[in-house]
């Protein structure tokens, strides 16, 4: 990821995280992608209203897709607001896709996503992750290192 990239997503407002998907995975390669969207899908992404828990992408026919994720329907809509937990297709390029799928193929990698942001020009993105699940000893590592850190930032904090 370029150093662009990543500025515009720390300017971004709205930043939908995974929380997650860093406990139970280690990130292997980072993509982004736009989202196909409907209606008033991109009203609710901009309150805020979306969740990625529990959310996965899939490839079928050369066609990336995002299940599980959900944006509740936007509040102000009328009989025509979106469904809440549909699939939605992603838009990424064909070498993207297939060196994802041929990662994928290997046992323990999934594709996960990771942040649904709002880029410059208005249009919603989703970062997605090729990713490694983690072993019980793994979590309980990183449960440490955080507790670690939080300790360390208290001793800061009083001296």
């Amino acid at each position: 990821m370029n150093k662009e990239a990543l500025e515009l997503r720390k300017k971004s407002p709205i930043q939908i995280r995974n929380k997650k998907a860093s406990f139970e995975y280690f990130f292997v390669d980072t993509y982004t992608a736009g989202i196909v969207l409907t209606g008033t899908e991109i009203k609710s992404i901009r309150l805020g209203k979306a969740s990625l828990v529990d959310a996965y992408c899939y490839i079928v026919n050369g066609e990336m897709w995002l299940k599980g994720m959900n944006i509740s329907p936007y509040f102000y809509g009328s009989f025509s607001n979106h469904e809440a937990k549909r699939e939605r297709k992603l838009l990424l390029n064909r070498r993207e896709i297939h060196r994802l799928e041929e990662d994928t193929k290997q046992v323990g990698y999934t594709i996960i996503p990771t942040l649904v942001f709002i880029d410059d020009k208005g249009r919603a993105k989703v970062d997605i992750a090729l990713a490694k699940g983690k072993k019980q000893y793994d979590k309980r590592q990183t449960l440490k290192e955080r507790e670690d850190r939080r300790e360390m930032d208290r001793a800061r904090k009083h001296f």
